[in-house]
């Protein structure tokens, strides 16, 4: 027999080649949310104690809106790719696995965009 696998075991659970791409995802956007959360961490440490208004005009400024709409991006992507992870790792019912996966991508979305909208209705005054 030797020590090859029969192949009709082993058809359609190599690689899907995508591997190498997503594990290079992760590592830019964690990579991208340092230098992003490191700045978004001194405007608000910056903004203990302000005033409510006084928050409101330092969020709506252009550089901090930016700063904080790549930090949404880069995090809410970065902790899809994460749970996706996890996910097709640990979790082996396979209708589990499809709806914890298209649960993941839901809410992550959702979130992220709330807070992005969030971000631009100071941003542009709303």
């Amino acid at each position: 027999m030797g020590m090859r696998a029969p192949l009709k075991s082993v058809r359609g659970l190599g690689s899907a080649k995508e591997g190498t791409t997503h594990w290079w995802y992760q590592k830019v956007t964690a990579i991208a949310l340092i230098p992003l959360f490191l700045i978004a961490l001194g405007f608000f440490v910056s903004l203990v104690g302000a005033e409510y208004t006084h928050v409101r005009y330092v969020l709506g400024q252009p550089f901090i809106s930016l700063v904080m709409l790549l930090l949404i991006g880069a995090m809410f992507y970065h902790l899809k790719l994460g749970l996706q992870v996890v996910i097709e790792d640990y979790i082996h019912t396979e209708s589990t696995k499809v709806f914890l996966l298209l649960l993941n991508s839901f809410l992550c979305a959702v979130v992220g965009l709330a807070s992005a909208l969030a971000i631009l209705k100071l941003a542009l005054g709303g």
